[in-house]
């Protein structure tokens, strides 16, 4: 019985440093996925300025609203607006089209509401087409540079206030302006109210 005894011993032995082995690569399997999970929002916002689709908008400190400002009365451009949203809301611009000329200070206003009995932080991210417009389509004022903190069941209205850089292409008449609205997880209160 000695023999059978070692047997047991060593296979005992052996399934213990397979069960290691499983558990270190398992371990480090969960290691590697929290990695990749923490790397991709770093990753997701570079692709998204490097194409222009879906980044958080920064105020440009840069823009001021113009003074004394050539507006090309002779052009007129096409502003088209559009709403998404990614969460339990309206969300919807009050006019679907303006027609601006190049230089004009122009106001929007974007509507939401939440539609949860619970409060709730959110950020609006902009896209335009085409792409290239969005080098000439400069925002003075913006919902979209800060989170917004929406209360239950509270409806807001946002404004946009931009001006089309004259500088703008000839060959662009129609520029949109399209916003994903999303909810914003576990940082409730930190937005603007």
């Amino acid at each position: 019985m000695p023999a059978d005894d070692n047997k047991q011993s060593d296979e005992v032995v052996q399934t213990r440093l397979l069960n290691r082995q499983v558990f270190t690569k398992l371990v480090l399997i969960a290691v590697l996925m929290f990695g990749f999970g923490y790397a991709l929002v770093p990753v997701y916002k570079r692709i998204c300025e490097l194409t222009g689709v879906n980044f958080l908008t920064p105020k440009d400190e840069t823009v001021k609203a113009p003074v004394n400002t050539q507006i090309d009365k002779n052009r007129i451009v096409t502003v088209e607006f559009d709403a998404n949203s990614r969460g339990p809301w309206r969300f919807r611009p009050t006019v679907n089209s303006l027609q601006v000329h190049p230089g004009e200070m122009t106001q929007v206003v974007y509507e939401v509401v939440n539609t949860q009995a619970r409060k709730m932080d959110a950020q609006a991210i902009p896209s335009y087409a085409p792409q290239q417009a969005m080098a000439f389509f400069k925002k003075v004022e913006c919902f979209c540079f800060t989170q917004q903190t929406l209360g239950p069941n509270q409806a807001k209205q946002m404004p946009v206030v931009f001006f089309i850089d004259p500088a703008l292409p000839k060959d662009i008449k129609t520029i949109t302006l399209s916003y994903t609205f999303f909810e914003v997880g576990g940082v409730s209160g930190s937005g603007k109210t």
